[in-house]
């Protein structure tokens, strides 16, 4: 840190919320520590791509894949009701992604997928700031959900064989009957007309309601025949076919390389250009001077780490996201304010264990999902997902795990997502 006096204003973050006045996070973590880039920790990086053949994107091939719907490694047991609803809105989340991450060495960690999901209104996701600071108070409310799955080689849903991949894989079972609209969670209610349709809330009972299921129901009840189940617990359900679903994203699979296979690109007026698009936090109900102090530490600062950010993403512009399941790894922040601490960092809520980074989610996902780029958009900086070191088991199919996100100032000019 800086000697002049400003050099604790360095560790002050500002999280905005409409209307609110933003809070004063006093972090821990060492501000070297924060610059360093690891260049010996392997990062790998994701790109999207839209599948070829979407039946290689179902759970017994084990996916990779951003949107759509999930492919639910176990796919019985899936998180209970309460974990599947946004903590403000209430709303069911949204599947955003999910990564197939084996661990080798480990029996019960042959199979491993981990699943991110989130609330797709902005305003949520503005109050998820706050909350994700307040771990030591208790369970925050959170828009932002992961989910850690892991099985060992024999287990009751598929074969102890690799797949084949020339279309004769099949899982062992089917799983639980899925909520017609959104097609993500477990169908607990039924349609109390036609007593066949299933839902996960009764928010999508009603919007599936209004989208046809209205006019369909009735066809239903003199009909004998049931929704059909696939292999992948998932109805094949017409709302899909006809496109009307607007609870997913557009679908995509996930492809992983290597980031060394890619050379650097500098731009000498990188830094520079910066200066355009300064991103500036806000502060409220301080001190005039101090004010002054803190509006050009904190803007230098971060104009300085988003600088490092855009020239490191330089390398490939189109990652999605960014791998590294190591101890020593530290996620590519693009802004100084808003990291956490380590202590900041709770433990696993299982074991009690630490958590490690294991990945991050980029900005450019919403360029490829559609997401319009405008101040009441969905948007972040980056998402940065903790799992549990050990990788430990319960008997809970879905471990719940530990995201932080990082998010662009209210007041700043949001740098532009992907473009083409």
């Amino acid at each position: 840190m800086d000697s002049n006096s400003a050099k604790n204003l360095r560790s002050l973050t500002i999280s905005p919320l409409e209307d609110e006045d933003e809070e004063v996070h006093i972090e821990e973590a060492e501000a070297e520590e924060d610059e360093e880039e690891d260049e010996e920790d392997s990062v790998q990086l994701g790109f999207v791509e839209k599948p070829k053949n979407p039946h290689l994107l179902l759970s017994h091939l084990f996916p990779s894949k951003a949107g759509g719907l999930p492919a639910w490694l176990d796919p019985v047991n899936l998180p209970p009701d309460n974990s599947r609803l946004c903590g403000f809105c209430g709303d069911p989340l949204q599947f955003l992604l999910q990564i197939y991450a084996s661990i080798d060495g480990k029996e019960s960690t042959f199979h491993r997928t981990l699943y991110v999901f989130m609330c797709p209104s902005m305003a949520c996701l503005l109050r998820d700031q706050h909350e994700q600071w307040r771990h030591k108070e208790g369970s925050p409310s959170r828009s932002v959900k992961v989910f850690r799955c892991q099985l060992a080689r024999s287990n009751p849903y598929y074969s102890s064989e690799p797949p084949k991949l020339d279309g004769t894989d099949r899982p062992l079972c089917t799983g639980v009957p899925m909520c017609c609209w959104c097609g993500t969670w477990k169908g607990g209610k039924l349609c109390g007309s036609c007593k066949k349709t299933r839902y996960c809330s009764e928010k999508h009972q009603a919007m599936h309601w209004k989208s046809g299921h209205k006019s369909e129901c009735h066809k239903l009840i003199a009909s004998d025949s049931p929704i059909v189940n696939n292999g992948n617990g998932v109805q094949d359900l017409t709302v899909f076919k006809n496109g009307l679903n607007k609870a997913t994203w557009p679908e995509y699979e996930i492809v992983i390389e290597e980031e060394s296979g890619f050379e650097w690109e500098k731009s000498e007026g990188n830094s520079s250009s910066i200066g355009t698009s300064a991103i500036v936090t806000k502060y409220n109900k301080t001190d005039e001077a101090l004010q002054s102090v803190m509006d050009q530490f904190e803007a230098d600062a971060d104009k300085k780490s988003w600088a490092s950010f855009e020239e490191h993403i330089s390398r490939a512009p189109e990652q999605v996201l960014r791998y590294c399941r190591n101890e020593t790894a530290k996620p590519l922040w693009p802004l100084c304010s808003g990291r956490p601490s380590k202590a900041e960092i709770p433990p696993c809520r299982y074991c009690k264990g630490p958590l490690c980074y294991e990945f991050q989610i980029m900005p450019q996902l919403l360029y490829y999902f559609g997401v319009k780029n405008d101040s009441n958009s969905l948007d972040w900086g980056t998402i940065v997902v903790l799992t549990c070191l050990a990788s430990c088991e319960s008997s809970i199919s879905y471990k719940e795990e530990f995201a932080w996100v990082q998010i662009y100032p209210a007041t700043s000019i949001r740098p532009g997502r992907l473009t083409m």
